[in-house]
């Protein structure tokens, strides 16, 4: 994972070369717009780019061509400055379906990624082998009742973490509460049921697993069963999703075919926990399922499932209207790495 920090002259400099590649001059004047910078200083903040091969050169001395090198999915923008009132990078936002997103997802973890994710990780039936049974029920449990409360807490649920415990353990609804918040939750803990009683089932993935998921999700909420047809609006962002059932059929079975072909399980858990939200294709319930399927295609790869106890619901959003607007999954990556590290870090490691 690129954790490089940068500074708001370099989030600058990516932005411009983003959309073409740029000379010093260029960048110079670019740059000057907003706050006075001296060759220098601009050379310095190239220098470092480059190291961190985030831009690379073509030509020599006055001919030299600044380039981007980011994957256009995984382009670095500044999500603080993006969210300020009246945000010029903001003013860019897509407000429908690029379908270059297709094209563009592949090659989300470099090779040294991979490994230093997975150097000391544990497989997530290894380590159920390795505690009593009774304690690695307990721990299903436990990870059960956070998933519920902070996925259902993304989606405006008020139960909290002790209320969501006593509903699963012992079906006790919380005073004050509705029974649509109740069956959110407990639909949660159906899913994750069925996930891990079925392992083997979204190894291989298919659109028709993708619609029983989210037909478990949203049992008895009121909510129309099977792709949609209608237009819908989210709130928060310009960005429309696509519209018509022929048009998201296609678009979830892409979605499909790109899991698929992924090879490494946090790539998986990466696509589809975007691209599920990002087309929308159900008429409610879609981050559910798609924060859902990820961990089902974590635990069918025996990879440690992920609780999103340790995030900010608003970290979430704002990086989730970032991939809408912009198309890149830099943020939300950033998020799943964490998420998956903190899972491991604290669950199942009863001694």
């Amino acid at each position: 994972m690129n954790d490089t920090k940068l500074n708001s002259r370099q989030f600058q400099i990516l932005d411009f070369l983003a959309f073409k590649p740029l000379s010093r001059l260029e960048l110079e004047k670019l740059l000057s717009k907003e706050n006075n910078i001296s060759k220098i200083t601009l050379l310095r903040d190239l220098d470092s780019l480059i190291s961190e091969k985030l831009v690379s050169t073509q030509g020599r001395g006055k001919k030299t061509i600044y380039l981007s090198n980011q994957n256009p999915a995984l382009r670095v923008i500044d999500i603080d400055k993006y969210f300020e009132e009246n945000s010029e990078i903001r003013k860019s936002a897509k407000s429908e379906f690029d379908f270059k997103i297709f094209d563009n997802i592949k090659d989300l973890f470099e090779a040294s990624e991979k490994e230093n994710i997975t150097k000391d990780s544990i497989s997530f039936d290894e380590r159920g082998k390795t505690i009593d049974p009774t304690l690695y029920k307990r721990e299903i449990e436990r990870f059960t009742v956070e998933f519920a409360w902070k996925s259902s807490k993304i989606e405006g649920n008020t139960y909290t973490l002790l209320e969501t415990e006593a509903l699963i353990k012992n079906a006790k609804e919380a005073v004050g509460h509705s029974r649509y918040e109740a069956i959110m939750i407990l639909n949660h803990k159906k899913a994750i049921d069925f996930i891990l009683l079925n392992k083997s089932y979204f190894k291989e993935l298919t659109l028709k697993k993708v619609i029983k998921l989210h037909s478990i999700l949203t049992n008895e909420l009121e909510v129309t069963q099977g792709i949609r047809e209608g237009a819908v609006a989210i709130t928060g962002t310009v960005y429309v999703p696509l519209f018509g059932a022929l048009k998201l059929k296609k678009a979830l079975e892409e979605t499909v075919k790109l899991i698929n072909k992924a090879d490494f399980p946090l790539e998986k858990a990466l696509i589809a926990s975007s691209m599920i939200a990002y087309i929308q294709g159900f008429n409610d319930g879609n981050k559910r399922t798609a924060r859902t399927l990820a961990n089902a295609l974590l635990i069918s790869n025996n990879y440690y499932p992920l609780s999103y106890r340790d995030i900010k619901e608003s970290d979430y959003i704002k990086n989730l209207i970032l991939f809408y607007e912009q198309t890149t999954l830099f943020g939300l990556k950033q998020l799943l790495v964490d998420q998956y590290i903190f899972s491991q870090e604290n669950y199942f490691r009863i001694n």
